[in-house]
């Protein structure tokens, strides 16, 4: 094969030839794109095209024998309720042209191989499986649906499943990322922010970062992988996720760095306090039930409603600087940090990256024009992309590379009305509510406080999935037992959190 050498003019022009297809006799054309079209000699309509770019995943030839791998769409019906509607779904299709001679053969699939080698298209890639995420289906989902379609597209491979927690980021940390064109996770949001936590924590973080990453939808939530089809206009399944993967169509992805003192994390899907926190954790004891335990465990909370005393404040992005108070130098120096906490606890909470790595963005926010919110709070959820997870739009102006965060705040809220706001979540339309305040800002500071009523007892902080700060706890310093508890988390409870955006950072794949 021609590998990726330039077409020359000749290669240029339209290659038109009897052959047969799946065994049937058509007048076929080979455009210089790459594209193919045919028809039978004696029909004067209803010609078929296949786009190289859109439809083709690879090709094999053997002699006069050209196998075209293809994905396209087809429309089926589908009944629901006695209602029959149409909808399109990509299926695998192999189609077998004959040609008249070897020689023929081989300029056909000469240029088909220089038009899918200029395409950009990936060549190698690492796949991270994790076999524990949502229904514990990660291993069965490469082996079905990742596996025969990075086949029929010629796409090498090496795979590693995750054996623990954090071993993505082990992976991701060691990784030689010179040998591959890609980093794909076959999981939840949760493993693709540990490679990326993993990436910005080596020493060459510049170089490793620009590996673009890939997901492909296989845990509970699966809000990066719903983003990225959406923005597309593909829907969200696991061969859609992988046919974007292999046609190796990019875009840049913003980060936001999450410090606190020396301590620093650094997510891409959202951060979360107050109920959709509770939420998101307290619900893993239903994991079993997959995405569904959100819904059931949604209506458990705002039956039993909490409120969280605390103060957000922000740096507003053009068109909402009317949000909230203005903040003075003074109070925004001041950082609300612990007495209480004791210089051996504060090491040993200094989980942080070494020098060598990505210290966040370089952009200094101190003399910006903060604002301020003071609570008590329902919750605050600032996103990165739109979709949360399959089911919920917490961010519906979100973008994948603005520089912002969008930011959800909701205090005062009936527990009638917050219900019908939950509900209104799938297509992003609570936000209209005069009960929720949502704002796009370029950094944000939280100061998370005790539960409304009950002054011992704090809330969570959940950064991608992941429980970063743990007040639900009444923490005793006398107690050896809660301060050991106090130590697995990242972070303390109580003092600040900063969060700031380091724009277009890594780079995914993405359907357009």
């Amino acid at each position: 094969m021609a590998g990726e050498e330039p077409l020359s003019e000749t290669q240029q022009a339209v290659q038109t030839e009897h052959v047969r297809i799946n065994g049937v006799e058509y007048e076929a054309a080979l455009e210089a794109n790459g594209d193919l079209r045919w028809r039978s000699a004696e029909a004067i309509a209803g010609e078929r095209r296949l786009s190289l770019d859109k439809e083709v995943l690879g090709i094999e030839l053997r002699g006069t024998i050209l196998v075209v791998r293809s994905f396209v769409e087809e429309i089926k019906e589908a009944s629901c309720l006695g209602t029959r509607k149409q909808e399109v779904k990509r299926v695998r299709r192999d189609y077998v042209f004959e040609l008249e001679t070897e020689e023929k053969g081989m300029i056909w699939g000469d240029r088909l191989s220089a038009c899918i080698g200029s395409l950009g298209r990936p060549k190698r890639l690492f796949i991270i499986v994790n076999p524990f995420g949502g229904k514990q289906c990660g291993r069965k989902i490469f082996a079905n649906e990742v596996k025969p379609l990075l086949d029929a597209a010629n796409i090498l491979y090496t795979m590693q499943e995750t054996n623990f927690q954090l071993h993505a980021q082990e992976i991701a940390g060691s990784l030689d990322v010179r040998k591959f064109d890609g980093i794909v996770c076959v999981s939840g949001d949760g493993v693709l922010v540990e490679v990326v936590n993993g990436l910005l924590q080596r020493e060459d973080w510049n170089k490793a970062i620009k590996v673009p990453l890939g997901i492909i939808p296989a845990g509970s939530g699966n809000g990066m992988a719903k983003s990225l089809l959406e923005s597309g206009g593909e829907p969200c399944s696991i061969s859609n996720a992988v046919f974007s993967v292999i046609r190796g169509n990019k875009r840049t992805l913003d980060v936001a760095s999450v410090v606190q003192g020396e301590t620093k994390f650094f997510s891409v899907l959202m951060l979360t306090w107050g109920l959709i926190a509770d939420i998101d954790i307290e619900s893993e004891k239903y994991r079993w039930m997959g995405s569904a335990r959100f819904d059931f465990y949604s209506l458990l909370r705002i039956m039993n409603l909490r409120k969280y005393n605390g103060n957000a404040q922000f740096v507003p992005a053009p068109g909402y600087e009317s949000v909230g108070v203005p903040l003075t130098q003074i109070e925004k120096s001041n950082q609300h940090d612990d007495p209480n906490l004791s210089s051996e606890m504060q090491i040993s909470k200094v989980k942080t990256l070494q020098s060598k790595g990505y210290q966040g963005p370089s952009v200094s926010y101190e003399e910006s024009h903060w604002r301020s919110i003071e609570g008590p709070f329902v919750y605050v959820w600032l996103n990165n992309v739109p979709w949360c997870s399959q089911d919920v739009m917490p961010a519906p102006e979100a973008k994948f590379s603005d520089g912002y965060l969008d930011a959800v705040i909701v205090r005062d809220c009936p527990r009638s009305v917050l219900l019908s706001l939950m509900l209104k979540m799938g297509d992003g339309t609570y936000v209209n509510s005069p009960y929720v305040t949502y704002l796009k800002v370029k950094a944000f500071q939280l100061v998370p406080g005790q539960r409304v009523g009950n002054p011992k007892t704090g809330g969570i902080v959940d950064v991608d999935g992941e429980v970063i700060a743990r007040g639900d706890v009444n923490f005793s310093l006398h107690d050896a037992d809660v301060k050991q508890k106090q130590k697995q988390y990242l972070m303390s409870y109580g003092p600040s959190i900063q969060i700031s955006v380091d724009q277009g950072l890594a780079t995914i794949f993405s359907p357009r």
